[in-house]
C-alpha cells in the first residue's frame, strides 16, 4: 500500500482555499511561493490567482467569503485601495495608507484587513544593508503599494520623504501621512530623484515591454539605492538601466520574502509562520 499523500499534495473536501485577486494576475508570485510552503509544513490549503476587474471586485470579494472552506484573500494591484473600503476592521498601517493586501473573516464574522507591504519593504531594505532612519527617499506611485511603503518609511524614522504620482494622489497621501510623521519632512515632488538616497518604483510601469520608465535613471545618484517593487522573471528595464550605470538596484522579491511569516500568522497558520520566520532561506530559494 502506498503512503498517504501529505496535506497540500492534493485538493480534497477539507482543503482551505485562498485567492490572490488582481487585474492582471500574470505577474503574481504568491502561489508559487505559498503552495510549496503549505506542503512543506503540512497545511491543507491551496492559493490560486483570480483575475477580477475593478468593477466586479467588491461584489466578488464579499461573496467568496460565503464559502465555509474559504480561507481569505491576498490582494494585489489595482485592488489594494478598494480593499480598505471592503473590510470592517483593519490594521493601523492599512488605515493610514488606505490600502489592504490581506483579508480574512474573523471569529466575530467581520472582515479584517491588514497591510504587510510596507513592513516587508523596510525589512528588505535592512536585508540589503540600507537603514532608512535619518535618510531620504522618493517613492514613485501613491497607490496601494506606494502608500504602504511610504507609511512604513515614516515609521522607520526617515528624515525626508518625497512622493510623486499623477494628478493629486501624491498630495492626498502627504496630507494623510503628516499627522503621523513627527519630524519627518514629507512633500509632493516632481520626478526629480537626484537628491534622494533611496528611489522606489511603486507604479505598474514596467509590467509591459512598451511601458515608459517611471523616472530618468540618469538623474539618480550613483550612491543611491533603487528598488523596483515589480516582480518579474527577468529584470525590468529600470533595473537593467540602473545596473548599467553601476547603481545598486533590486526587484521586489525580498519585499515579498519578508512578508511571508506575516501572511501566515494573519491567516492563523501560527506554527508555519514561526518555522518560516526562523529561516527565510527556503523562501528565497523558492523565488529564485
Amino acid at each position: 500500500m502506498s503512503a498517504p499523500t501529505p496535506p497540500g499534495e492534493r485538493i480534497t473536501g477539507t482543503t482551505r482555499v485562498f485567492l490572490v485577486l488582481g487585474d492582471p494576475v500574470s505577474q503574481v508570485q504568491a502561489p508559487q511561493l505559498f503552495n510549496p510552503l503549505f506542503r512543506r509544513h503540512g497545511v491543507d490549503a491551496v492559493l490560486v490567482p483570480a483575475q477580477v476587474a475593478p468593477g466586479r471586485f467588491a461584489a466578488f470579494a464579499r461573496e467568496v467569503f460565503s464559502a465555509d472552506n474559504f480561507g481569505g484573500l491576498w490582494i494585489t494591484i489595482p485592488h489594494k485601495p478598494a480593499s480598505a473600503a471592503l473590510v470592517d476592521r483593519c490594521s493601523r498601517a492599512a488605515a493610514i495608507a488606505h490600502s489592504v493586501n490581506a483579508v480574512r473573516r474573523g471569529a466575530d464574522h467581520l472582515l479584517h484587513g491588514a497591510l504587510f507591504d510596507g513592513d516587508g519593504f523596510v525589512k528588505a531594505l535592512r536585508h540589503f544593508g540600507f537603514e532608512p532612519a535619518g535618510r531620504s527617499a522618493l517613492v514613485f506611485g501613491a497607490g496601494g503599494a506606494g502608500a504602504a511603503i511610504a507609511t512604513a518609511l515614516v515609521d522607520a524614522g526617515l528624515a525626508r520623504l518625497g512622493l510623486h504620482d499623477l494628478g493629486d494622489r501624491a498630495q492626498q497621501l502627504v496630507e494623510r501621512l503628516r499627522p503621523h510623521a513627527g519630524s519627518v519632512r514629507i512633500e509632493s515632488v516632481g520626478a526629480q530623484p537626484e537628491s534622494f538616497d533611496l528611489v522606489v518604483n511603486a507604479t505598474p510601469l514596467g509590467l509591459r515591454p512598451d511601458d515608459p520608465p517611471p523616472f530618468e535613471v540618469e538623474r539618480v545618484r550613483r550612491d543611491a539605492l533603487v528598488v523596483d517593487i515589480l516582480m518579474k522573471g527577468a529584470p525590468t528595464a529600470l533595473l537593467r538601466a540602473c545596473r548599467a550605470r553601476g547603481i545598486e538596484a533590486h526587484p521586489g522579491f525580498e519585499m515579498l520574502v519578508q512578508q511571508v511569516p506575516d501572511y501566515l500568522e494573519f491567516f492563523g497558520l501560527h506554527e508555519a509562520a514561526r518555522a518560516v520566520q526562523a529561516d527565510l532561506s527556503a523562501v528565497r530559494k523558492l523565488l529564485q
